[in-house]
């Protein structure tokens, strides 16, 4: 008897957490710049990706330049670690914090030069050269770019794959943006490779983020021409990527996120940027079909450009 009764507390003290009995609970951080500021950057938390608390506004300031379009990750040495859009040429930024309350800037990585004769980087006279976030051209062309030189690097995303750490980019050498993988070379992230082009999703792509599922690759991303979200799929992080029926996500979105719910099921989320709205959509059916997008209760009008990490609680 006194076997069973020991052999039955281990079990209980080995088992995940459960939030209602049955599911195991997570916590999804979330950061974000804001309406009110790009120049810093706020934290938040939940239990369920929908309701989320101040975990800490103005977490973070650069010490130059902007902190657009963060994404949050957990390294392996159990740090927290942030890349974001700098704004300010080819460089993108990296932070490191141990609580996600705290953080200590790493670096702006420039970007090296990459894109000479590759098809779809453009000359900055293609379709859609206004771009309405202020930051300059975001027009493409499908002609080959003749300039070797990154001019623009944002929207940088975290994959972790296999055990080794990549970041997923936009890259600009004039024109329109191209999806970008870059992957870490040094357990610091201080040092990357070269950058090298996500097959198959070409020109006038921006805010690329991709999630496995299985051993499928899904990558989420903004036709900058048509402002329209668009998905698709690979059997390799790198592509060749096809695109398939994207949600009932509408026009005038960018900056999605994607996450697992609690219950299994898929939630991207949405900058609804002209509307001034924050949207979630979810999938139940391993990303086939999608909800229609609703309002991120609190946070909706505030936050722009998320990221979201889930991680057991």
């Amino acid at each position: 008897m006194l076997s069973i009764l020991v052999a039955a507390v281990a079990q209980l003290v080995a088992a995940p957490a459960m939030s209602d009995g049955a599911t195991p609970a997570w916590r999804y951080t979330m950061v974000a710049f804001s309406n009110a500021s790009d120049r810093d950057m706020d934290v938040y938390q939940s239990g369920d990706a929908t309701h989320f608390d101040v975990l800490r506004l103005n977490a973070y300031r650069p010490p130059t330049g902007r902190v657009r379009d963060p994404s949050i990750f957990r390294n392996s040495d159990g740090l927290y670690y942030l890349t974001y859009t700098t704004a300010d040429g080819a460089n993108i930024g990296f932070a490191r914090s141990p609580d996600r309350r705290t953080w200590t800037f790493l670096q702006n990585y420039p970007v090296p030069f990459c894109c000479a004769f590759l098809p779809g980087t453009g000359d900055g006279k293609g379709i859609g050269s206004v771009d309405i976030r202020g930051f300059g051209s975001a027009g493409s062309s499908d002609g080959p770019s003749l300039s070797p030189f990154t001019t623009k690097a944002w929207a940088p995303e975290w994959f972790v794959d296999n055990g080794r750490v990549n970041v997923i980019l936009s890259m600009s050498t004039g024109g329109g943006f191209v999806p970008y993988l870059m992957t870490a070379l040094d357990p610091s992230l201080r040092l990357w490779s070269l950058p090298v082009p996500l097959a198959g999703i070409g020109a006038d792509h921006i805010d690329t983020t991709v999630v496995k599922v299985g051993g499928t690759y899904h990558a989420f991303t903004k036709n900058e021409t048509r402002k329209v979200v668009e998905h698709a799929v690979s059997n390799s992080l790198g592509g060749p990527y096809r695109f398939v029926t994207p949600g009932p996500w509408g026009t005038y979105v960018e900056g999605p996120a994607v996450t697992q719910l609690p219950s299994g099921a898929w939630r991207i989320y949405l900058d609804a940027y002209t509307r001034g709205q924050y949207l979630y959509s979810d999938s139940t059916d391993g990303m086939n079909t999608w909800s229609t997008p609703t309002v991120l209760p609190g946070l909706s009008g505030t936050v722009r450009h998320v990221g979201v990490m889930r991680e057991p609680a």
